[in-house]
């Protein structure tokens, strides 16, 4: 598996830091967890096109971590391309197909598109799930942010297992489902000593990376706050596996 970061910031506008979505190759099935505003821009900076998503994986509802699936809807929708486009899949949380429902009220006729062409899957965030994909397996459970968030692993076909748990604070449910992982991305929104409910510091993030028992872990949602001080060593008071501090387009073979 290949992982692309498109976005490791926030919903806080900043020149080198998008907001959140993660582009992963699986073979050559190209999925995204979250879509942030700019992604599909991202997207095509790092020489994707956005007409091979065949899934995206959302986390949670908030606008930092959803706002460009209407321009994914909308270029989808674009009469040149939409012939050409093979179906895909967008799944979420309980509430995803309300969430999308809105969406194309707020665009009427602009975002809408036929079922043959996307199809919408919820999830019951309260619940851990195992699906069987053709090319890999995806498992869930809940994250400790809002009452739907719902953290996401992938394991391959080879074995290699990924976990992006979304916004979060410490949560036990992230940990179980993260153990033994060959890589987990964690949010690190604000510096230790200023924490914010629902998110965490980059030593809490540690912590529960090393609770986990994870192989690598990956650091990002990072706000302004945090991003003047020395993440990695707030990092490193609880996690000593190997840290990878997330920035835009960063590449990482999982």
């Amino acid at each position: 598996m290949e992982l692309i970061i498109l976005g490791s910031g926030t919903g806080i506008p900043l020149s080198h830091r998008a907001s959140p979505s993660f582009a992963l190759m699986v073979e050559d099935e190209l999925i995204l967890f979250d879509i942030g505003p700019g992604t599909l821009r991202q997207l095509a900076v790092a020489g994707l096109n956005h007409g091979r998503i065949r899934r995206v994986f959302i986390t949670h509802f908030h606008p930092d971590h959803t706002a460009d699936l209407v321009h994914l809807l909308f270029a989808t929708k674009n009469p040149t391309l939409i012939h050409k486009r093979g179906p895909f899949t967008i799944t979420g949380p309980t509430g995803t197909k309300e969430f999308i429902q809105h969406l194309k009220m707020a665009y009427p006729g602009w975002i809408s598109l036929p079922p043959e062409i996307m199809e919408i899957q919820e999830l019951d965030p309260r619940q851990r799930i195992l699906k069987n994909y053709p090319k890999f397996k995806l498992s869930t459970g809940p994250a400790n942010h809002t009452p739907n968030s719902i953290a996401y692993k992938v394991e391959s076909r080879t074995g290699k297992s990924l976990v992006y748990s979304g916004d979060t604070a410490f949560s036990e449910d992230v940990i179980k489902l993260a153990a033994g992982s060959d890589l987990l991305i964690l949010e690190a929104s604000f510096p230790d000593g200023k924490d914010i409910e629902g998110h965490l510091t980059p030593s809490q993030a540690g912590h529960l990376a090393s609770l986990a028992g994870v192989k690598r872990l990956v650091l990002t949602h990072f706000y302004p706050e945090c991003l003047e001080t020395d993440i990695t060593a707030q990092c490193r008071t609880t996690y000593k596996g190997e840290l990878i501090l997330g920035r835009d387009l960063l590449q990482i073979r999982v």
